[in-house]
């Protein structure tokens, strides 16, 4: 499987010029690893397994295990009510939106960035300069007036405003801020030892740049395109290690006890997909109304991000790209591979 994986790797890459890292684990072991492409461009400094990658929004499952962490220290509820967890005031929220909710994606509120009415994340920061947007409460302004989008509990929809307030919450429950939240009670005891939420203006050694290909063949970095720092709905790096460690972590249940991993792990709600379901903060796929995969997801203008756990197999896939696109076509490649030689569909 695996000679065959890294050939049907090696012809996706040539053709859509994949830029990142790669890396397939087996039974807690790493089968490929594999990098390709420039982590700078302009110096010709390569991508390595050890290159630290935006991964957008594939970090909403870090929130997810902070507010669980918080639950099961008995901080937090995930029936508490969002009026009730923060000092703040939200014009037209529902009064009855809870933490679960905010989770999975259900409450209605109005999100900053509405895929369903926002094509480009670049024109947010056309009246909200990116360079200004540090901290958490930052993104308020963006939203908390703004109108319910539906009655909470009505339906599934991507909201990345939700994940903003999950923050907050996690940064009142805790008296840290999020990041540093994240980087001690998750990143620390997940050996997840590259991983941060650095800033665009002082990025460490080892990180990617993010490219945005032009269609007249030219190139331009995502600094101008992404809020400076990231948070809770997105935008922590990681190496594809780090992510590998992250699996293994929560599933061996050391990041939670066996009930609230089982509680993240579970499909609340039907997604837009015909057998997509959604869980805190993971998506999941069902076949013949068995769990498939659990996986997470990231995109942004200069990053693309895909990450999965097969339970029947115990493989886990982490694809880390510092281009727009690229990591689905790597990540179908090697999911047909494994569902080829372990023959997980009828």
């Amino acid at each position: 499987m695996i000679t065959n994986m890294i050939n049907r790797i090696t012809k996706t890459q040539e053709k859509v010029e994949f830029s990142g890292g790669i890396l397939v684990k087996e039974n807690n072991d790493n089968s490929v690893e594999l990098s390709y492409g420039y982590a700078n461009r302009s110096e010709q400094i390569e991508n390595s397994i050890d290159t630290r990658f935006g991964i957008a929004s594939g970090c909403k499952l870090f929130t997810s295990i902070a507010i669980c962490q918080l639950v099961e220290a008995g901080k937090l509820s995930f029936e508490s009510k969002l009026e009730d967890c923060l000092d703040v005031h939200f014009l037209n929220f529902d009064k009855d939106i809870t933490i679960h909710h905010l989770l999975t994606h259900t409450s209605g509120i109005p999100d900053y960035f509405d895929e369903e009415m926002m094509d480009d994340f670049e024109e947010l920061w056309v009246k909200n300069p990116m360079y200004l947007i540090r901290n958490l409460e930052d993104f308020l302004p963006l939203f908390q007036n703004e109108p319910m989008k539906f009655k909470v509990g009505e339906r599934f929809h991507y909201n990345n405003a939700g994940y903003i307030l999950l923050g907050l919450i996690v940064e009142k429950a805790s008296q840290l801020k999020f990041s540093e939240y994240v980087e001690e009670h998750i990143f620390k005891k997940a050996d997840m030892s590259d991983a941060g939420y650095f800033e665009f203006d002082s990025l460490p050694r080892y990180t990617a740049f993010g490219y945005i290909d032009l269609p007249n063949g030219k190139w331009k970095t995502n600094i101008y395109s992404l809020p400076v720092k990231g948070g809770s709905d997105g935008g922590a790096f990681v190496t594809v290690n780090d992510m590998g460690n992250l699996w293994d972590s929560l599933l061996d249940n050391q990041l939670l006890n066996e009930e609230h991993t089982n509680k993240l792990l579970t499909p609340y709600v039907r997604t837009n997909n015909k057998n997509g379901f959604y869980g805190y903060g993971v998506w999941i796929e069902k076949k013949e109304d068995e769990i498939f995969k659990f996986h997470i997801m990231g995109y942004d203008p200069g990053v693309s991000f895909h990450s999965a756990f097969y339970p029947k197999t115990s493989i886990k896939i982490v694809i880390c790209s510092n281009k727009s696109n690229g990591a689905f076509d790597i990540m179908r490649e090697i999911e047909e591979e494994i569902q080829n030689n372990y023959k997980l569909v009828k």
